[in-house]
């Protein structure tokens, strides 16, 4: 077994030069704030071995890491019936993007672009009593943490910034693809994007993702096996924006990002590793934590390839 401490702490000093790079999301003002010398990276894996470096036990906004788990909500809901309303397929343009809604009939291309993240909020809204409630005992239970919570002012910066996210919403709904009132989808996509985890948290929270839809811990079931492969698929696919094909090409596993600086990766059957940097290259992926995690599978030897 590979040595993941020695690992992690020879990958934090390698990649302590590149904190300088890149630029926090200063669009978000609450995120703006955050220092870029932080960098924390943990491991969890499948037999309980936990493994951090640096600031991996410090809580930071997640952002669009956030997708994976409403999604998760909604296909436990409807399942397959969701794809009617989001495709699966990689963007090609930014995040944010609204160029592909108007030629594609306000069918978002994949769930973790704002635009299908919307409509996935959209069907949460629909399908669950308390979303907000449920969302959040759903990372809590998934992690381990009872103490994760949202950050409402993040949320309320978020929200007096959004005008695209809003202009987004807008052209769905006038496609028929929205069923709730604007400012409510808007309202719990925000909520979502403001909640905080650490490393720590997000390596564990996203270990059912290496164990089959599995919690290890727990043993109860979050997903179906093929529903958890799905998901890792639509990381790997589209899990860092209009960057996954170059995520895929140096890292080689499935990942989430988020504009908050941290990134999650998944290799089935085996762990989970987390990483947060807050400075973005050009895509919106943390320039330090994706250098980081090309490391961590060198090093390792460990990908899906």
């Amino acid at each position: 077994m590979p040595d993941y401490q020695a690992i992690l702490d020879e990958i934090r000093d390698e990649v302590r030069p590149l904190l300088l790079q890149g630029r926090v999301a200063d669009y978000i003002p609450r995120l703006a704030g955050v220092p870029r010398e932080k960098f924390g990276m943990a491991v969890v894996t499948l037999d309980g071995g936990l493994y951090q470096t640096g600031d991996a036990v410090e809580s930071f906004s997640i952002q669009s890491i956030s997708k994976v788990y409403t999604l998760t909500l909604a296909l436990q809901s409807i399942g397959d019936e969701l794809w009617q309303r989001v495709g699966r397929e990689p963007s090609g343009n930014a995040f944010n993007s609204l160029v592909q809604l108007e030629l594609e009939n306000g069918l978002p291309r994949n769930p973790f672009i704002n635009a299908g993240a919307l409509v996935v909020a959209d069907v949460v809204l629909a399908t669950r009593k308390d979303p907000r409630a449920q969302l959040l005992a759903t990372i809590r239970g998934c992690s381990g943490n009872p103490d994760i919570r949202d950050d409402p002012e993040v949320a309320l910066s978020e929200k007096a910034n959004g005008f695209r996210n809003a202009a987004l919403a807008n052209f769905i709904r006038s496609f028929g693809n929205l069923e709730h009132a604007i400012d409510d989808v808007l309202d719990f996509y925000f909520y979502q994007c403001s909640l905080a985890m650490s490393c720590v948290d997000l390596a564990r929270g996203f270990l059912f993702l290496a164990n089959q839809g599995r919690c290890p811990w727990r043993g109860d079931r979050v997903l179906s096996p093929d529903q958890a492969k799905r998901i890792n698929a639509l990381m790997l696919t589209c899990g860092t924006y209009d960057a996954a094909g170059d995520f895929a090409y140096h890292v080689g596993i499935p990942g989430k990002s988020g504009v908050g600086g941290g990134i999650v990766g998944v290799i089935p059957n085996q762990l989970a590793v987390a990483v947060w940097s807050p400075a973005l290259n050009a895509k919106g992926n943390s320039l330090a934590g994706s250098a980081a995690l090309e490391r961590f599978t060198a090093k390792t030897g460990l990908s899906i390839f």
